[in-house]
């Protein structure tokens, strides 16, 4: 699914910070930073924190999922749009709310719990990993780039096989 008006869906742990701010904000051009993700929806603390990490010409705004879902629907027409959530869980929630990105760039997943490092510094769990072989099986296209500036390597096909990423592409 296109949505009018998104140029990047990002999942990355840490949110906003430098890397988002300095490549992906220069390199999509986006106004607009959409974060989805429960629990930061919910703390008036974490919001104004992200608030002020973000330049003043770039508006942002925080969503539950279900909200989100209904928010993504409608497009951003006119707008450049990031999308950001912390789990491929928040994607996965999306999905089945009838919300599929053709692209989804994997940024930063760190080591935590029960995941386990598999490319980079990108770790995740078997849950994840069954979440995102789910998302790429809807149709979503997966690939690790940490910033803008870096080459991408497609996991799409290694996440669809359950295998790891193959070591050319690790290596690389």
């Amino acid at each position: 699914m296109n949505i009018e008006g998104i140029v990047l869906v990002r999942i990355d742990d840490r949110l906003i910070h430098g890397q988002v701010m300095t490549s992906w904000l220069n390199y999509t051009g986006a106004n607009k930073i959409m974060v989805i993700d429960d629990g930061v929806a919910e703390d008036p603390f974490m919001k104004s924190v992200l608030k002020t990490c973000v330049p003043a010409n770039v508006k942002l705004a925080t969503f539950k999922v279900e909200k989100a879902a209904v928010r993504l629907k409608k497009g951003f027409a006119g707008d450049k749009c990031i999308v950001l959530v912390k789990y491929p869980e928040t994607l996965y929630r999306l999905m089945k709310a009838g919300v599929v990105f053709s692209e989804i760039n994997i940024g930063g997943m760190g080591v935590s719990g029960d995941r386990k490092k598999f490319f980079r510094n990108i770790s995740a769990s078997e849950e994840e990993k069954r979440m995102l072989k789910e998302l790429s099986d809807a149709g979503s296209h997966i690939t690790v780039r940490i910033i803008a500036e870096d080459s991408e390597t497609d996991i799409s096909k290694a996440v669809k096989e359950g295998q790891g990423i193959p070591r050319t592409a690790a290596s690389g």
